[in-house]
């Protein structure tokens, strides 16, 4: 039963994670940067963690002080950036669909890095059927596939930048979720300032008080940030980093079904059958693998 809960614990926060596409990009519509969008979020989302994350400040030693500093970097500033930057110059459907390549890089870095991982047949089987359930889902409109290399190639650094950081949590597993999820806030924030340095800080008063702007940014970093990676980060503690992260794959289903709910939409045939390979990619994955 407890195992169960951390599976719908990581498929909560997926839901939620699915539906911040819309609010960054109705935030850079309104004027804010990826960089400034980031640092806002994270920035009230630290503020947010000292209301429940212990008082602790530092590692037990500094190499894992340097691995809160990585977590940081790969989960915080390089995965959001790369993420927000990548929505401005391709698809949107290109980035749904290159995210989702995360749990597949986070298998091949995990039999890399640990001896005691192995990629099972039906494993990367449920993984390959989930992602080409995503990619009917995702270009099976009229758009189809419209290749943009450095947005995409952006996107694919974000989906790597994502595995390492799930690696990383990892080796930190014996820290309070609360406590590391501080840290990635802390390290993400203080790893994103030098962009500041190319791109000069703006007064953003006029656009940070408008109604969408505040609201979105609020759910951004209370919502999908400080409660989800509070959420993720237990998840991947108590279930493992291959089963949390292939919950990954979820993902272009909830934007499937908010269509379907907020737009009117109909659900088309190939959407049904990349709905129904998702499903089933993720339950083989999740049955089988064992990892």
């Amino acid at each position: 039963m407890k195992q169960g809960y951390y599976h719908l614990l990581a498929i909560a926060v997926v839901v939620v994670w699915g539906l911040t596409y819309i609010s960054t990009k109705v935030l850079i519509q309104h004027g804010l940067h990826p960089h400034e969008i980031f640092f806002y979020r994270f920035l009230v989302a630290y503020a947010g963690i000292w209301l429940i994350a212990p008082r602790r400040l530092l590692a037990n030693s500094w190499k894992e002080e340097g691995l809160l500093a990585l977590a940081g970097f790969f989960g915080g500033s390089l995965y959001f950036y790369t993420e927000n930057t990548a929505l401005g110059m391709t698809q949107a459907s290109n980035v749904a669909f290159l995210l989702c390549t995360a749990p597949l890089l986070t298998a091949f870095l995990s039999a890399a890095c640990y001896k005691e991982v192995r990629l099972g047949v039906r494993l990367l089987a449920g993984s390959l059927l989930a992602l080409c359930g995503v990619g009917l889902i995702v270009f099976g409109g009229k758009e189809g596939l419209k290749v943009s290399p450095w947005g995409d190639l952006l996107t694919l650094s974000a989906a790597f930048s994502w595995a390492c950081y799930s690696l990383v949590i990892r080796r930190l597993s014996h820290y309070p979720v609360s406590f590391i999820t501080r840290k990635v806030f802390f390290y993400g924030l203080l790893t994103i300032l030098p962009l500041f340095a190319i791109f000069p800080f703006r007064s953003n008063v006029g656009i940070l008080s408008q109604s969408a702007v505040w609201m979105n940014l609020l759910f951004l970093a209370l919502v999908a940030s400080l409660i989800c990676f509070v959420a993720w980060n237990v998840a991947l503690k108590k279930i493992g980093v291959m089963h949390t992260s292939n919950y990954i794959y979820l993902s272009p289903l909830v934007t499937l079904g908010a269509s379907m709910l907020i737009l009117g939409e109909g659900l088309t045939l190939t959407s049904a059958v990349g709905a129904a390979c998702i499903l089933g990619g993720v339950y083989w994955a999740e049955k089988k693998s064992g990892v």
